[in-house]
């Protein structure tokens, strides 16, 4: 995998900061600098222009792509053009009874993982549209925060909040990611269909591992839900999970608000440098334990973290 986008001077300067004990002795023309870190090769060229080969690729260039949004206010603009693949999913989504599951926190260092489970009745469509509700990736946090209030007291929905230190604890009995996000979602499904009889069209949610692969995660608990249609851009195309993402959403920035109070600081989101800098000072205040309890401890960040 090869992503490739421009950056800013002063993203750069962190950049070289960053990676100066992982420079590879030579470097390509016009290079600033190589590097290794793990499965990724970076490559910083004296134009701006980085780029990541690898297997974790995508992984270090989100990294990047959010400090860059961080300390400048936008997205860098992407290089190399990414192939699209085509979505000939024809099925409607929109204009149907559905219920929809969507989670949130799996790409962030600090902070719980979400996952929603809601019921849209075609009779709410109208009233979902009034508000704007989309995915909540492409809404800023300041609308849902002021959303999400009325979309919960009356959509239907159950949600659960991940804890770190729970996280950590089924990471280390060897649960992955997907694993996780998938015992998840089974979980907040059953327990929103106890709570009424909905009629609904379709139970949807966003396609993140094979179908297959879902079930086998899930094959060992006790009541497993199976009636359900995978599809990709879910949050774009079905109302049900559109809402599940901006509650989880929600939950989430408020748990973080939480943690932020019990820390003293505010709390950044994602896995960026800004995240490695603010782990070393709450490690310095609170001892290397309190990273056990706010964040997702295999993450990358826990040994730049501990190890600077």
């Amino acid at each position: 995998m090869t992503i490739s986008f421009k950056i800013s001077d002063n993203t750069k300067e962190k950049m070289i900061e960053h990676y100066k004990y992982m420079t590879r002795p030579k470097t390509p023309a016009y290079a600033i600098f190589q590097a290794d870190d793990a499965d990724t090769v970076i490559t910083l060229y004296e134009s701006g222009k980085v780029v990541f080969q690898g297997i974790s690729a995508d992984i270090d260039a989100n990294i990047w792509r959010e400090t860059e949004i961080m300390l400048n206010g936008k997205a860098p603009e992407e290089k190399e053009k990414k192939e699209k693949k085509e979505d000939n999913d024809k099925t409607d989504y929109y204009f149907i009874n559905s219920i929809g599951s969507d989670e949130v926190g799996t790409g962030d260092y600090f902070g719980p993982i979400v996952v929603c489970a809601s019921y849209v009745n075609k009779k709410d469509i109208s009233f979902l549209e009034d508000l704007g509700v989309r995915d909540s990736k492409k809404i800023t946090d300041e609308k849902i925060l002021k959303i999400a209030p009325d979309i919960m007291k009356k959509i239907p929905y159950s949600a659960y909040i991940l804890k770190n230190t729970e996280y950590n604890t089924l990471q280390e009995k060897g649960y992955n990611m997907n694993k996780i996000k998938a015992v998840l979602h089974n979980k907040v499904l059953l327990s929103l269909m106890k709570k009424d009889n909905y009629i609904t069209d379709m139970v949807v949610i966003d396609q993140f591992t094979s179908p297959r692969s879902y079930f086998n995660f899930i094959k060992g608990e006790d009541n497993v839900f199976r009636k359900i249609t995978f599809t990709t851009k879910a949050e774009d195309k079905c109302l049900s999970v559109a809402c599940s993402s901006i509650i989880s959403r929600y939950i989430f920035l408020k748990e973080c608000e939480e943690m932020g109070n019990k820390l003293g600081s505010f709390v950044p989101k994602g896995a960026s440098v800004m995240v490695d800098d603010y782990g070393k000072k709450i490690v310095n205040k609170f001892g290397r334990d309190i990273l056990r309890e706010v964040a997702k401890l295999n993450f990358k960040n826990t040994e730049k973290i501990l190890n600077n």
